[in-house]
């Protein structure tokens, strides 16, 4: 049984919303492996295959993306209670972003073997958790949203690239 610490952590999570006092909230945070990186540490590394999602228990990561001109973007911030490197289990493509500890971290694991089991045993509940995750990449997406408008605003573009 995890502990009554981890459980409150986990029950204000976007990943384990609506889902705290249920069976699948117990049986997905029996699921969970405690990862600890250390500072400037790499998590993920962008275009390499996975197959876990990381929640993030303490400390920061930070997202960077490497540009055409082989340049590096950091792009997004990690703190407590968000989670990464959820899109490579949905779509299985290669990670779309480096993960990087920007100082001692713990993360929780979630390995895609354990969320099929979830799958097998409850589909009610992998349901609820894919709706925890799109609702978190939908916001997602509307701030990126958001920096793509300002951005291109920045740059004197009338309109932003075409979507293929």
């Amino acid at each position: 049984m995890a502990d009554p610490a981890l459980k409150e952590f986990l029950a204000k999570t976007p990943f384990f919303g609506g889902l705290a006092g249920t069976p699948v909230f117990d049986r997905l945070a029996e699921m969970l492996r405690d990862r600890e990186f250390k500072k400037g540490a790499v998590v993920l590394r962008e275009g390499e295959t996975g197959t876990s999602m990381y929640i993030v228990r303490s400390g920061a990561l930070y997202a960077t993306r490497k540009c055409e001109d082989g340049s590096e973007v950091r792009m997004l911030l990690f703190r407590p209670g968000d989670f990464v490197g959820v899109t490579t289990l949905i779509e299985m493509e290669p990670r779309p972003f480096t993960i990087t500890a920007e100082k001692d971290t713990q993360l929780l694991e979630l390995d895609s073997k354990d969320l099929y089991q979830l799958y097998k045993q409850d589909l009610k509940a992998y349901v609820l958790v894919l709706q925890n995750i799109n609702r978190e990449l939908v916001r997602r997406l509307r701030k990126a949203g958001v920096r793509i408008a300002y951005l291109t605003r920045l740059a004197g573009v009338d309109h932003a690239p075409e979507h293929h």
